[in-house]
């Protein structure tokens, strides 16, 4: 398993359920992923390191989490060697990489979404804004840790947020060029598949929570908590979901060149019972992993296999009919600047209905003392009958856990 955050110890927990599974490696991994699996001081980007460790440990599969490796290329670099991993090649990753390139493949194929314009010049890009005014989203192409979306009311936001991607280069690479986009109403949904290239496997879609206060208040995260499923989501809505956006899309990549092998993650705003495309990501959500994977009772490796081998259309996914909720425990400050190496306590004392994912942590003195090492330090999630039930579980855990500074939202799945 590559990765290190919530998203990766809660795959690593699903694959442990696995039979097929007799050893599990993560690099680098957290805390939480040190209980179940062996955790490697191996950094993302050191692909060569993980070579050598796959050699030694004869490893059979690579799973990647995070989005930075895969637009790096680790799933072309770990194919040449003629290792397993699960995840799109590099030109296929430029669906979450560059939004100019996911922009550019809507528009030729079809697929619904917002009206948008690129720019990599600074004054075209204010002249665009001042021609059809505000509100406007203004985006960084590349990956920014997603940060790089400003949603912009007036046009001074949508002008200071071009002088800050184009200009000041807050994003860096990611901000060579910049789409400026038209503000879609609706409600927002997190929608999950998997693609051997050819074929899709639908996956149980989550609404999640980006802002760090309650009432949708504050600056954006990477998120605060989510729940599953969507309210709303109904049947009809899945089809329309898969018959506009998802096919569409695998579609369009095949023919582009760049077939995907591995998760969709297509961010979705729906009015009306119209869904249409926000962006996409090429990997699973954080924290939209960790109440989808509860609720999966099939075996996440026999899925992931089939990717591999071509021949998706032979598995199916069978889910419990609970619904799941998670809320995101973090750092005092995030997400501006916040200290770690707290303890953390408490774990010991939660409910054993209560399911913990390890983001931001790294061992400490004991197994259940681990220390914070990030700005989202925890996600603890609860299935129940449904999302009210599941709600109540989480939300009556939340106070049992405690270290210096920790901030939680409680309002998920609140409406």
């Amino acid at each position: 398993m590559i990765g290190n955050g919530a998203r990766e110890h809660c795959l690593t927990w699903k694959l442990s359920q696995s039979p097929k599974v007799s050893a599990l490696f993560v690099a680098p991994g957290n805390a939480g992923t040190a209980q179940i699996a062996t955790n490697l001081d191996i950094k993302l980007s050191d692909f060569a390191s993980m070579a050598k460790t796959v050699e030694r440990e004869h490893i059979e599969l690579i799973v990647v989490g995070p989005e930075a490796p895969l637009a790096a290329g680790i799933v072309d670099y770990f194919e040449g060697l003629g290792v397993p991993i699960f995840g799109p090649r590099r030109e296929a990753a430029q669906l979450e990489a560059s939004k100019a390139f996911s922009k550019a493949l809507f528009q030729k194929y079809g697929i619904p979404c917002a009206a948008s314009r690129t720019f990599d010049d600074a004054a075209q890009a204010r002249a665009y804004v001042k021609q059809i005014g505000a509100p406007l989203v203004v985006k960084a192409d590349g990956l920014a840790a997603g940060k790089g979306v400003i949603m912009a009311e007036s046009e001074t936001e949508a002008l200071d947020a071009i002088s800050t991607i184009l200009e000041a280069r807050a994003f860096g690479a990611a901000g060579e060029k910049v789409i400026i986009e038209e503000k879609l109403s609706g409600i927002e949904m997190s929608y999950f598949a998997v693609s051997d290239g050819l074929n899709v496997l639908p996956l149980m879609p989550a609404c999640d929570y980006k802002r760090a206060e309650d009432g949708d208040r504050g600056l954006n995260t990477g998120g605060m908590g989510s729940y599953s499923p969507p309210y709303f989501f109904t049947p009809e809505l899945e089809k329309k979901v898969l018959s506009t956006i998802i096919l569409p899309t695998v579609e369009g990549l095949r023919r582009e060149g760049r077939p995907f092998k591995g998760v969709l993650f297509a961010g979705l705003m729906v009015k009306d019972g119209v869904p249409k495309v926000l962006e996409y990501n090429v990997r699973l959500g954080d924290p939209e992993t960790q109440v989808v994977l509860p609720r999966l009772q099939s075996d996440l490796l026999e899925i992931i296999l089939a990717v591999l081998k071509g021949d998706l259309n032979t598995v199916r996914a069978e889910w419990k009919k609970e619904a799941c909720v998670g809320v995101v425990i973090a750092s005092g400050g995030y997400p501006g600047e916040y200290r770690t190496g707290f303890p953390i306590q408490g774990l010991d004392r939660l409910d054993r209905e209560i399911m913990v994912f390890h983001a931001g942590t790294r061992v400490g003195a004991g197994p259940n003392e681990p220390l914070t090492n990030g700005g989202r330090v925890l996600t603890l999630a609860a299935l129940g009958k449904d999302v009210n039930e599941a709600r109540a579980r989480v939300y009556a855990n939340m106070d049992k856990v405690s270290f210096e500074g920790c901030h939680y939202r409680r309002d998920i799945a609140s409406f």
